[in-house]
């Protein structure tokens, strides 16, 4: 049930609290040393983001070097192998880098050149984020070190690269599963030998405050967008909205814009190969509260309150927490949080690749994946996705493993 005292038509504006709550999540539990330097981030966002030059400065460089907006499609042959109800797309896998990371890592930079930074720093799993990052970094002409676990580094060649040709330093992480929960763990303690002139990244909407809030306002544009160009299309709004949660970036982003609309909103995470531990990484599902990487919210952990191991086939999704919003708007119910396993991914994955040419990251495929299975259930109606990345980074690992069943091998 809503809260009733939760008004959405105001909701960003005075969500999260001042201290970075969003009712009982989120917050910043940082060691004594950051407390200043995370006020001083915090205090400079505010500013710039009130700022007409800062908001022009980041609207020019959406327009001329992101390529935004991207635009809306209708998937006419999926939706009719389906049945009658309609599935569109917002293709963020179109923006410049080949997913939504950009719109973040462009305001990131900004910011870090706004508060006189030389360096920037972050984790990356499916590779997504970093090359944004990195892209982002030679753009304001930064450096940048990216850490990346071992499994993620072999999985996600092509990304990788991408980023070493950008300029950027790859550091791999080889500790414990060597994916992205590690890779968060050793980003966050070589910044804290270098915060002075270096700021934390952070790839998604999790972390300590204001790096949720930041993050989730500089991918709302994904909303805005999104919300305008499908009521031009069919002169109303969708009937459901979906996109795939790990940290919850991209689904933060296009779900801000319908939060007040009398619009579905349906948040995936990965069941990967099953329920059990080790399993999956589907955190608002199977998790419970606890506090990791500086902030409070819903994940897995063992009875220490220590994270449980997590699998994805999407590395940008094997991930044990998730950001404290998601947390939040489950918590009132206004967004249903759902699972796609990694068969279900990969069924997804085929079936937008062969009806209609586009081939998705594997961590759309799952929201893909749920909106297909949405969409027979639903009958009629319209169903908007949103798309985070196209999938050229998977290829490798998919033909691998999955090529004699999708025939490609």
């Amino acid at each position: 049930m809503l809260e009733k005292n939760v008004d959405f038509a105001v909701y960003t504006k005075t969500t999260p609290s001042k201290d970075g709550y969003f009712g009982k999540y989120g917050g910043a539990y940082i060691p004594p040393q950051l407390v200043d330097e995370f006020e001083k981030i915090s205090t400079a966002y505010q500013a710039i983001c009130k700022s007409s030059k800062f908001i022009h400065e980041l609207r020019r460089i959406r327009k001329e070097f992101q390529g935004r907006p991207t635009p809306v499609g209708h998937c006419e042959r999926l939706s009719n192998s389906i049945g009658n109800c309609q599935i569109y797309l917002k293709r963020e896998d179109l923006n410049h880098t080949g997913a939504h990371k950009l719109n973040h890592c462009m305001g990131e930079g900004l910011l870090a050149k706004y508060l006189g930074k030389k360096k920037i720093i972050a984790e990356t799993g499916a590779g997504q984020h970093g090359v944004a990052l990195a892209t982002a970094a030679a753009y304001f002409g930064l450096e940048c070190d990216i850490y990346m676990g071992e499994v993620d580094i072999a999985k996600q060649a092509p990304n990788v690269a991408r980023m070493k040709l950008l300029g950027t330093r790859v550091i791999p992480v080889s500790h414990g599963l060597k994916t992205l929960k590690e890779a968060v763990d050793a980003a966050f303690e070589a910044y804290m030998g270098e915060f002075e002139d270096t700021i934390y990244c952070i790839g998604s909407v999790v972390g300590p405050h204001p790096f949720p809030m930041m993050v989730r306002d500089f991918q709302s544009v994904v909303g805005i967008e999104a919300r305008e160009q499908f009521v031009s299309m069919t002169g109303e709004l969708p009937d459901a909205v979906v996109a795939c949660v790990g940290g919850g970036s991209n689904a933060a982003g296009i779900m801000t814009a319908f939060l007040n609309d009398p619009v579905k909103l349906y948040g995936v995470e990965p069941l990967g190969r099953g329920t059990e531990i080790g399993e999956h990484a589907a955190s608002l599902t199977y998790g419970k509260e606890g506090v990791m990487h500086g902030f409070n919210s819903i994940m897995l952990q063992d009875e220490k309150g220590e994270p449980l191991p997590v699998y994805s086939i999407a590395s940008g999704l094997d991930y044990p927490s998730v950001g404290p919003e998601h947390a939040y708007l489950k918590d009132l119910g206004r967004v249903t949080y759902k699972t796609a396993s990694d068969d279900e991914a990969i069924d997804a994955f085929d079936k937008l690749s062969k009806l209609e040419g586009i081939i998705p990251a594997l961590e759309s495929a799952h929201a893909v994946a749920y909106a297909m299975k949405l969409a027979k259930e639903m009958g009629t109606g319209s169903i908007l996705v949103n798309c985070s990345g196209r999938g050229d980074k998977d290829m490798d690992y998919v033909i691998e493993h999955y090529g004699e069943r999708l025939g490609i091998k």
